[in-house]
């Protein structure tokens, strides 16, 4: 990709700072496509074990880098691109400090190196989501500080009294995240790379929990769903359904969701009475959770149309449908019964790549085709074919996968329980890996597509940069609400 410099404003115009959001974009692509290698690479090491290679390139070493890598990384990096985007287009400002906003980009890009060098090494802290150790965390802390400073700090200055619903999941996004990374990150150092955390037992399970549902529930939800909120009105020409609904949909669901945790829990050392509350709740989050993609899918009214020209929206409308499903799957795997099935098995990693490849990085995808022709001055992407080719190239990709992941979770969880008259086992364990291994390879092969995908996206991304410029659009006098 060519190197690229804001333009000068136009006759003293004040402009948007667009530099940032270019660079968090940019980055976006570049990690997905790292992330979801890592995610091929430890796929096919669970299909063939023979491909881990010790100390350092094994699956115990390489998957927390996966996840750590798709949701910080690739998913962190488009939330900050368009936050920062969404924020300035509906405030009808600039970015509160320019030179905060930098230092958010090169600071999350100096997290994220952080982890790829100290997760092989063996570096971590153990726990789901949050392996890093506390150099990093406290990293981690600094950079979302400022990340809220110029967030909120914007909204503070903005010249449109009306604070547009996308933002209001943006900033329970940015205030939720950092309440759960740092209450969860406590610990005592033992010395540089090492620490302990200051819980212990069955609260340490639970807070841990409480903090690795939430950041599904605020890092890969509601932030996305304020992209949602912003870009699908924007592709579709139509403005939101139902704007009543939207903060419905809101408060509801950043009530709910704080409370839904200990559903990961369910046959644990944990309280029995916690345990059904989390089911509750989890429950009840079906309603809010629909509710949104509801009022997404119905955005299209009068727009149904433009589905058959505009692969953008088809990444965004299939993101719903995908979201949709995973609110409906998540709230039926936390009931006891069906948790006694599912728990530990593959059907969980089939539900939350459903949630990851299907929601969160579809509507990514689409939100950030909708940007790149928009901050290089650009109509329109370089080529509409290869988005097209790109959509359907990924949704096979997410069929193959979790459709994989689903059979094989439900053949291990009946394998599992499944017992002779006189009582004992009818399989042994390795029975069960046995049989899922064909699932493994279909699994790898889905993950493989999804990440052709992003290639192709890469490609048409690199294209679309070199045929334009870097543009900072002026800031209209008479700003629209919805921008």
């Amino acid at each position: 990709m060519q190197a690229t410099r804001a333009l000068e404003p136009h006759d003293g115009a004040e402009t948007f700072n667009y530099r940032v959001v270019r660079q968090f974009s940019i980055m976006t692509v570049v990690w997905g496509i790292v992330g979801m290698l890592m995610g091929v690479i430890i796929a096919s090491q669970l299909a063939w074990p023979e491909l881990n290679l010790g100390p350092y390139f094994h699956f115990g070493r390489l998957r927390p880098l996966h996840t750590s890598l798709v949701i910080f990384a690739f998913g962190g990096c488009a939330l900050f691109a368009t936050s920062y985007y969404v924020v300035q287009r509906t405030s009808g400002v600039r970015l509160f400090s320019d030179t905060l906003a930098a230092a958010t980009f090169w600071g999350w890009q100096l997290v994220i190196v952080s982890v790829m060098i100290t997760y092989p090494l063996g570096i971590t802290a153990g726990k789901e989501y949050a392996e890093m150790e506390w150099p990093i965390a406290i990293l981690i802390a600094v950079v979302w500080i400022a990340y809220a400073v110029v967030f909120f700090g914007t909204l503070a200055k903005r010249k449109i009294k009306h604070i547009y619903v996308a933002n209001w999941f943006y900033g329970a996004f940015i205030l939720a995240v950092a309440l759960l990374h740092i209450v969860n990150h406590l610990s005592v150092p033992a010395s540089l790379w090492k620490s302990y955390p200051i819980y212990s037992g069955a609260v340490d399970a639970m807070v841990q929990w409480w903090y690795g549902h939430n950041a599904v529930g605020f890092f890969l939800t509601a932030a996305f769903l304020g992209m949602m909120y912003y870009f699908v009105p924007k592709q579709a020409g139509r403005p939101v359904y139902s704007y009543r609904l939207s903060v419905v949909h809101f408060w509801a669901l950043i009530f709910t969701y704080m409370w839904a945790g200990p559903h990961h829990l369910h046959y644990t050392a944990l309280p029995d009475w916690t345990q059904s509350l989390g089911m509750v709740f989890s429950i009840i989050l079906l309603a809010p959770s629909w509710g949104g993609m509801i009022n997404g899918v119905m955005t299209l009214s009068g727009a149904w149309d433009k589905l058959r020209t505009d692969p953008i929206l088809k990444f965004m409308i299939t993101a719903l449908s995908f979201y949709g499903m995973s609110t409906f799957e998540g709230p039926m795997m936390a009931l006891k019964t069906v948790n006694a099935l599912s728990h530990y098995t593959d059907w969980t990693i089939g539900h939350v790549h459903s949630g990851a490849l299907g929601w969160v990085a579809m509507i990514t995808i689409g939100s950030i085709y909708y940007m790149i022709p928009r901050l290089y001055g650009r109509e329109k992407m370089y080529s509409i074919a290869l988005i097209d080719a790109h959509f359907w190239i990924a949704t096979l990709g997410v069929v193959l996968y979790i459709a994989a992941m689903w059979v094989a979770g439900v053949t291990q969880g009946v394998m599992w329980r499944a017992t002779n008259p006189d009582g004992t086992l009818t399989y042994a364990f390795i029975d069960s890996v046995k049989a899922t291994g064909p699932y493994y390879v279909v699994r790898m092969i889905g993950g493989a597509m999804y990440l052709s995908g992003m290639f192709l996206m890469a490609y048409n991304v690199a294209r679309t940069i070199m045929q334009g410029r870097a543009v900072d659009a002026p800031i209209p006098h008479q700003q629209a609400a919805h921008a």
